[in-house]
């Protein structure tokens, strides 16, 4: 799969979004290092802690399926800006690697950055070693 077309699914997850609050619709898809893609979209709920991103939905969403290892995700908003993940998403994200590619996409221009990027000087499993 594409990265164009890892954003389309994201495009595509992004119209699930329930945000009766915010009314700010974000979609993920996530690429497997198996081939898959799972999509996640944000759901905000009334007691705003409870609300789940899209980047933790399409990953949560894998792990349930017992997938753990990933190539890349593509995050996309209702914005038409570049919507890059939040820190909890960032701390998310590097629980399964660091070389998973985090494509943020503008309408269907994207860029792709490292988790390196995002999170410097990451906390993960090694520091607890």
């Amino acid at each position: 799969m594409t990265y164009k077309e890892l954003v389309e699914k994201a495009y595509e997850a992004m119209e699930f979004a329930y945000t009766p609050y915010s009314n700010f619709n974000v979609g993920a898809a996530l690429l497997t290092k198996s081939g898959k893609v799972y999509t996640g979209c944000n759901i905000e709920i009334a007691s705003y802690g409870a609300t789940n991103c899209a980047e933790r939905t399409a990953i949560f969403k894998a792990v349930s399926d017992g997938e753990k290892e990933f190539k890349a995700i593509a995050v996309v908003s209702s914005s038409h800006d570049y919507t890059f993940p939040c820190g909890i998403c960032r701390q998310v994200i590097v629980e399964f690697g660091k070389d998973i590619d985090i494509i943020i996409a503008k309408d269907y221009d994207y860029e792709v950055y490292s988790i390196d990027d995002l999170l410097p000087k990451s906390f993960t499993q090694i520091d607890m070693k």
